[in-house]
């Protein structure tokens, strides 16, 4: 198979078009060349576009681009994540989001609390923003204090769910005696 010439520009120019894989429009390709490469535009290979097409864009047209799949814009500076980047995300290139604190995955679908969850406590959005639900036994940021209902009388600590360390003198569940 022959493909035709585009003039003045290079075979390369050829091939990201043919790349594209686009059917039905304007075939570019000689008239004695027995296959061209369709388009669904009108393609003038003398167009020149200022600023240039970013992302592997071809210009069309005079200040015209066709953007590559994953961009748009005018001059295709833009990317295009799809499914969007949700949870305020920014879609950096096809397929890459960068997520905000608290959110994570591909396209920021995923809740993340720095440094995990302890104890048992389960990462969630709470009014966007990512938080650790604790079961009842634990408190804190990230479910590392465990809690006393008793409570931890005359400068005890809690250091389990329900259990108190009592200083010298004291003893008890709540070091109450």
């Amino acid at each position: 198979m022959r493909m035709g010439v585009l003039g003045s520009r290079s075979t390369l120019l050829l091939l990201a078009l043919a790349s594209l894989a686009l059917q039905a429009g304007v075939c570019l390709a000689s008239s004695d060349a027995p296959r061209g490469v369709s388009l669904p535009f009108v393609f003038d290979p003398k167009a020149t576009c200022d600023p240039p097409c970013k992302h592997a864009g071809i210009c069309i047209r005079n200040n015209t681009c066709y953007c590559s799949h994953g961009y748009e814009g005018e001059t295709c500076q833009y990317a295009n994540c799809n499914p969007k980047c949700k949870n305020g995300g920014e879609c950096l290139r096809p397929g890459k989001c960068r997520c905000p604190s608290g959110f994570g995955g591909r396209y920021c679908h995923r809740v993340v609390c720095d440094g995990g969850c302890w104890n048992g406590g389960e990462c969630t959005a709470v009014n966007g923003e990512a938080k650790c639900i604790c079961p009842s036994s634990w408190t804190g940021t990230k479910c590392q204090e465990a809690t006393c209902p008793q409570g931890c009388r005359n400068g005890g600590s809690c250091v389990a769910p329900g259990i108190c360390t009592c200083p010298e003198g004291w003893v008890g569940g709540a070091c109450h005696t």
